[in-house]
């Protein structure tokens, strides 16, 4: 990617100075076209293989009891009906699942799997197959979250059959399923409160032939946003997919992303929350992001019991955040944050470059059904860090105060084979080892300006499944997992910090199953981290230390329920009484500044979601409530929420529950109409804090209708 100036012309416009570089994309195709390797251990429909797409748990029926692990999966139903506004809002159909709610579109996504913080970035999140972070290695943030609008479902795996899909996999692995093309087109269009607009058009077609495929999603939406902090967003995907012969299938997904957000760090005093202020406490701050991106998967099934698929892929991000300095003391004087006239931008880009090969095998070792799988991913990615001194008077411009440009190079392999000792009872072990090596180089220094540092991690896993009857199902594993430190914390100073990666041994117990009318899923997990590295405010030094062992106990389970007269019962909770530090935390001079047994930040010790469903003829409605639990803001576990010295807000949050109602009717195969409430009961909420109180979205309205040509 060709970096960014940063000069009186630069306006931050989509891409207009970050063209895409056409090397990676014409590697991919090189490499496609002479037949490339990746496969799913699922079977898959021949529609499917005509647009070849990566999964991680699967798409048949019988492909989720197959996983030696949890596993919950969203389907187009489910997000026809509740109709979410983000992949955040999706997510709450899973067990397991904590977010941070803290603005109705989710523009930076903040998820939390059992027991890790909704503010951290140990669970690997994929578009179909492909990293979603902009740098696992290099920048875990989650500038860019996939919009909801081009997806027909979402995978979520945990346990040791996750170690299959990358590092950051200690949470598990959510995996976003995008739309594939179908014949004719169809016509979204939704509005509602805060003066939100929106519409997507989906169109394709197919050759004569069907064997080969064209599809498009355009979505383009716009609000003035809850508490005035408004967005404009566009999203283009373009999909095309077709047949190589009779046993080889290509597909090529495109996407292209600008979003121009109103938004920023800063929040409400104490005092203006409890009197109900609902002005933008940051009006002149945005948050300013784009991404393309190219990813090409080839499959080829080499006779009945052998499959290769390769993913190659490429994509560049920016993320520039321009945010106005303030006077601490005038505004503490004033009870709302007053602004200066400086101006920074903190400003990043990313580039990505991976290929993922895997070989699935069916094989009679030891006299055994067998199923292996074996793969390599080599990835680069890099991130140009770039901040900028501006003034009201020149906003967007200026002096450049830092240029540092973090790199990394990783080398993954992967082997895992499934022994069917009996029909009811299958052995899956597995093992990744991940080799990586980061870089650091400072341009504004002349001599010494660059820093390295490498690791190699070897994670093993096991797991095991067993039937006891069609209706019931146990399943169990043992894995270890890792995520790295990040360039920023491990290469602080151009000098390697000698940080540990953050490991965890992961246990996991459940049972699942089906009785007539009633789905089941219920697992107790645990996570036993010896070095775990957690975000905290930014006048604290944790984020560049060894902050040792945490403990992570609890149940999570799920269920649906047909009660009959077209009414069905889902819900779903999770209960962790133990997230807590395992000895004292020692800052970077090896004081003791957290101790023994704090709770971990923004871990609920309770999370639930229950929606009664209704459906009569052509109408399907859902009522839907949403419970999550006080938490913890800080590793100090402050119970009273006060700014501290450099401006940033600590303090326990309160438990809040929503309530949701979405409702469907289906006119014809053509026409179908819906509407939404969120928040029915209009609640006020914190839902998190950071320099200044974050609100929960307060009750809106949305109504929509849908054509299909």
């Amino acid at each position: 990617m060709a970096r960014r100036v940063i000069s009186s012309e630069h306006t931050c416009s989509p891409f207009q100075s970050i063209p895409f570089s056409p090397k990676p994309l014409l590697l991919a195709v090189a490499l496609a076209a002479a037949g490339g390797v990746f496969t799913s251990a699922s079977a898959e429909s021949e529609d499917s293989r005509v647009m070849p797409r990566v999964v991680v748990v699967g798409t048949q029926d019988g492909d989720a009891e197959r996983q030696p692990g949890a596993v919950s999966l969203i389907t187009e139903d489910d997000l026809s009906l509740r109709q979410p506004r983000s992949t955040e809002e999706a997510l709450r159909l899973v067990p397991g699942v904590s977010i941070k709610p803290e603005e109705e579109s989710a523009i930076v996504a903040n998820i939390g799997i059992r027991g890790l913080s909704s503010a951290d970035y140990k669970t690997l999140i994929l578009e179909d197959g492909v990293p979603v972070a902009p740098g696992l290695f290099v920048g875990n943030g989650r500038y860019y979250n996939p919009r909801i609008q081009r997806m027909e479902g979402i995978e979520v795996l945990k346990g040791a059959a996750s170690l299959r899909y990358g590092p950051s996999t200690i949470g598990g692995v959510i995996n976003y399923i995008t739309n594939d093309p179908e014949e004719g087109a169809k016509l979204a269009l939704r509005a509602g409160s805060f003066d939100t607009q929106e519409a997507t058009l989906e169109v394709g077609g197919s050759s004569p032939s069907d064997e080969a495929k064209f599809g498009a999603v355009v979505s383009h939406a716009r609000s003035d946003g809850f508490m005035d902090k408004g967005y404009e967003m566009t999203d283009v995907m373009i999909k095309v997919g077709m047949a190589v012969g009779d046993n080889q299938w290509l597909g090529v997904k495109y996407t292209d992303y600008k979003n121009d957000a109103n938004i920023s760090y800063r929040g409400l005093f104490l005092q203006a929350y409890k009197d109900g202020a609902d002005y933008n406490p940051a009006p002149d701050d945005y948050f300013l992001t784009g991404r393309r991106s190219v990813d090409i998967t080839h499959e080829w099934e080499i006779n009945a019991g052998a499959k290769l698929k390769t993913l190659i892929y490429g994509s560049e991000l920016y993320r520039d955040y321009w945010r106005y300095a303030t006077n601490n003391s005038a505004s503490v004087a004033a009870g709302r944050w007053v602004y200066t006239d400086n101006l920074n931008g903190n400003n990043r880009s990313f580039d990505r470059f991976g290929i993922d090969t895997r070989l699935t095998l069916q094989h009679p070792l030891f006299g055994l059904q067998n199923e292996a799988e074996v793969g390599v991913r080599a990835m680069t990615e890099s991130m140009d860090d770039v901040t900028v001194g501006a003034t009201r008077a020149t906003p967007r411009t200026g002096t450049i105060n830092k240029d540092v440009v973090d790199s990394a190079d990783s080398l993954a392999v992967f082997v895992q084979n499934r022994f069917s000792v009996t029909e009811a009872f299958a052995v899956t072990a597995g093992l990744r080892v991940e080799s990586y090596e980061q870089k650091r180089k400072d341009k504004r220094v002349a001599t010494d300006n660059q820093a390295v540092t490498s690791n190699v991690e070897a994670l093993p896993g096991v797991g095991a499944t067993y039937q006891v009857n069609p209706g019931l199902q146990l399943f169990a594993s043992v894995y270890k997992a890792f995520s790295p430190a990040l360039n920023s914390d491990a290469l602080d100073g151009l000098e390697d910090q000698e940080l540990e990666a953050e490991r965890s041994i992961n246990l996991e117990f459940g049972l699942r199953g089906k009785q007539e009318k009633l789905s089941y899923e219920l697992a107790l997990f645990q996570m036993d981290f010896d070095n775990q590295i957690i975000p905290a405010n930014s006048n604290t030094q944790f984020q560049r230390t060894n902050g040792g062992k945490t403990l992570h106990r609890g149940v999570e389970g799920g269920f649906g329920w047909e009660l009959g007269a077209g009414f069905k019962l889902q819900a779903n909770a999770t209960y962790i009484p133990d997230a807590e530090f395992d000895g004292d935390r020692l800052d970077a001079n090896g004081n003791v500044t957290t101790p023994d047994g704090n709770r971990i930040t923004y871990v609920p010790e309770w999370v639930a979601n229950l929606a009664l469903e209704y459906s009569i003829g052509s109408l399907r409605t859902a009522l839907s409530l949403h419970h999550t639990g006080k938490q913890f803001t800080d590793v100090l576990n402050t119970k009273e929420i006060a700014e501290n010295t450099s401006g940033f807000f600590t303090g326990q949050i309160d438990s809040f529950t929503l309530l949701d109602f979405n409702a469907v009717y289906e006119v014809n195969r053509h026409l179908s109409l819906n509407a939404s409430v969120k928040n029915l009961t209009d609640e006020r909420y914190i839902a998190s804090l950071r320099q200044g109180i974050y609100v929960g979205p307060e009750r809106s309205f949305e109504a929509g209708v849908i054509v299909k040509f």
